[in-house]
């Protein structure tokens, strides 16, 4: 930054205050220039950020004529702080606003020219000499050089404040989303967070390494937490990415990002239920699954609750617990293939590897040994389930 109290002029009181007479004037002129030259001024200067700007510009000509007034011996720290200070916040509002600073700094261009002309004037009217009126225009693009950096800094540090706390909102969203908040509390959370909600949202697992590669091929609003985001049960080095769509296209685009992801992708569900994507993912994941969930959801449902599959299992094969250990197994296997492949014998032959004659034989045991069992649409639905 430029030391502006080295450039101070020091002008003499009754110049000053000549100028200082027209800068109510001058004000005016810089601001009709800016609303005519600056198109994205337009409309807010209709409204507060309209009347800050205003407040600005008096604030920056009165500071401007304070410095270049200031006489030997006099600080004139507090004077340029404060001015610098009204920059910042000008910045800071910009980016509250929306706005790049583009349309700022072109603003501070015109004022700088506007100003000049009526601060020029003035300057030769009160009979400055050349020398000084040259220094007093160095003094003049110099100041507002100094406006627009702190203006810069202003915008550049609120963008980063209200990122951060933006992505603060966000991640707190997205744990709502997994813990099943009620529907009222998520959409008041998006709105707090800045998010528009998709209709879809499919929960995704994947490595933390490939989150952030992923993260510039996804939509915007995907939401990311770490496995250690509170209410999440994952194992180190993993995240959740809850990724907005999942129509048939945009699941076929997702898995084609994901193929050398290793991740596992849920079922897609409306945004306010991304619990239930999330779940089905978590236990695929459990599992050792990895890729589309849908393409699992029968391992999904056997392994849903292994010990619930391990008592039906003992209770269909009862009638096989009096046979020594290699009939058991010969008996079991068979009487799998023969559920799998309905009875055709000639199938079950070549999934056991065995002669059909074989299976013919180990099939009149099983009847014996099940009865009309065998037959029943019930048991023939709890061994094909146990032996899965």
């Amino acid at each position: 930054m430029v030391d502006l109290e080295d450039k101070a002029l020091r002008l003499p009181a009754t110049v000053v205050s000549q100028m200082r007479s027209g800068m109510a004037g001058v004000a005016e002129q810089t601001i009709a220039a800016v609303i005519s030259q600056v198109p994205s001024y337009h409309d807010p200067f209709q409204g507060r950020m309209g009347r800050n700007i205003e407040m600005a510009v008096t604030v920056a000509l009165d500071g401007f004529l304070d410095l270049a007034a200031r006489q030997e011996g006099i600080d004139a720290g507090d004077q340029i702080e404060a001015v610098m200070e009204a920059a910042y916040e000008l910045g800071r509002g910009e980016a509250r606003s929306g706005r790049t600073m583009d349309a700022l700094a072109q603003a501070y261009r015109v004022g700088a020219r506007t100003s000049w002309r009526g601060m020029s004037a003035a300057a030769v009217e009160s009979g400055l000499d050349a020398t000084t009126i040259a220094r007093l225009a160095e003094l003049v693009f110099t100041f507002i050089d100094e406006l627009s950096d702190a203006s810069v800094s202003g915008h550049a540090d609120e963008l980063a404040t209200s990122g951060r706390l933006r992505q603060q909102l966000r991640d707190r969203l997205a744990i709502r989303l997994l813990d099943g908040s009620p529907e009222t509390e998520l959409v008041a959370a998006a709105e707090r967070a800045d998010w528009e909600p998709p209709e879809l949202l499919t929960a995704v697992i994947v490595a933390d390494s490939r989150v952030r590669p992923l993260r510039g091929l996804l939509d915007a609003r995907t939401l990311h937490l770490p496995e250690d985001a509170a209410g999440l049960t994952l194992e180190p080095g993993t995240s959740v990415l809850l990724v907005p769509g999942g129509a048939d296209r945009d699941r076929r685009a997702l898995g084609r990002l994901l193929a050398e992801a290793d991740a596992v992708v849920g079922p897609a569900r409306p945004w306010v239920g991304a619990r239930s994507s999330y779940e089905r993912a978590r236990r695929a994941h459990e599992l050792g699954l990895t890729g589309d969930t849908d393409t699992h959801l029968a391992d999904l449902v056997v392994q849903a609750d292994p010990d619930a599959r391990a008592d039906l299992r003992a209770r269909v094969l009862a009638p096989l617990a009096d046979l020594s250990p290699a009939s058991r197994d010969k008996l079991t296997a068979t009487l799998r293939a023969w559920l799998l492949h309905h009875g055709r014998r000639e199938e079950v032959a070549q999934a056991l590897f065995v002669h059909p004659q074989t299976v013919r034989y180990r099939m009149n045991q099983l009847r014996d040994l099940y009865g009309d069992g065998l037959t029943d649409p019930q048991l023939v639905r709890d061994a094909t389930i146990a032996l899965a």
